[in-house]
């Protein structure tokens, strides 16, 4: 870390920004069940068992719905084939709710494989760190006292910008891992819908959501890897002809730039899944 100020006030905000791409990728490759030690993966199995007995409720309410609403008369029960067919919708229903939290699990395991093929077969994301170069910090040291004082009013603006987008980029993947455990915990409510046959839209529409919010997690590692071949093609030039004012303005500028197309792609993950899934 340099003594000076201004090039230690950067090279802070570069370090946040590489902390939260390396923690991103451990996140990314992290199952709901291991995150944290499992301490809050343990309080959603709690949940999701005492919503069973309310999905069991709604079980049974959704498939006398669907059986009032399909028949003006119990003469068509007398049909061996109609009859079966809503005793299988009830007892697929009510397996999906007993083992609601196996089957969540067999899903995410499905998608997470996709995301782990991706991560293991592009590697890391090295490329996706930023580093101060040399001439910048040799510029601003060579800065006298005069010079220094608006190089200060930049380095503050873009460093705290880029802190922010830090946080934000790590609030979105965050935001992704609490939306797999909520709907892991709900799930038995949603699932006692595919008892009817008209609310089984419902079910179907948790289920496509679900895996919606898993695949986020390759839409993110894919982000991660198209962000650090752009950011490597795309390395900010420094023209040293310039004043040093103006040299690191453009520079910062450039890296913002690179970094909100990281940012962006993270941020919109949920709604190119969404696009994908047509939910």
């Amino acid at each position: 870390m340099s003594d000076n100020w201004i090039v230690a006030n950067l090279e802070n905000a570069f370090a946040t920004w590489n902390d939260k791409i390396a923690e991103i990728w451990t996140l990314i490759t992290t199952s709901p069940q291991s995150f944290k030690g499992g301490t809050v993966w343990s309080v959603v199995e709690s949940i999701n068992g005492g919503l069973q007995a309310i999905g069991y409720g709604l079980l049974v309410l959704f498939f006398a719905m669907s059986v009032f609403k399909s028949t003006a008369s119990f003469r068509d029960f007398q049909r061996p084939e109609y009859a079966l067919k809503h005793f299988i919708r009830f007892v697929a229903a009510k397996v999906a709710i007993t083992y609601a939290m196996d089957l969540m699990v067999a899903l995410y395991s499905i998608c997470g494989g996709v995301v782990d093929q991706i991560a293991g077969s592009l590697g890391g994301v090295a490329g996706a760190s930023v580093t101060l170069p040399s001439a910048i910090e040799a510029a601003v040291e060579d800065a006298g006292f005069w010079a220094s004082i608006p190089l200060w009013l930049v380095t503050i603006l873009g460093s705290l910008f880029i802190t922010i987008m830090s946080f934000i980029m790590i609030m979105s993947v965050y935001g992704r891992f609490f939306r797999l455990y909520m709907y892991t915990a709900l799930a038995p409510v949603p699932l006692s819908s595919f008892a009817g046959e008209g609310t089984s839209e419902m079910g179907k529409h948790f289920v496509k959501s679900y895996v919606g919010v898993c695949l986020e997690g390759a839409v993110i590692v894919l982000a991660c890897i198209i962000f650090s071949a752009f950011s490597s093609s795309s390395t900010p030039t420094l023209d040293t002809s310039i004043t040093t004012v103006t040299m690191i303005w453009k520079y910062i500028g450039e890296v913002i730039f690179n970094m909100l197309v990281l940012v962006g792609l993270i941020k919109g993950s949920d709604r190119i899944i969404k696009e994908m899934l047509g939910t």
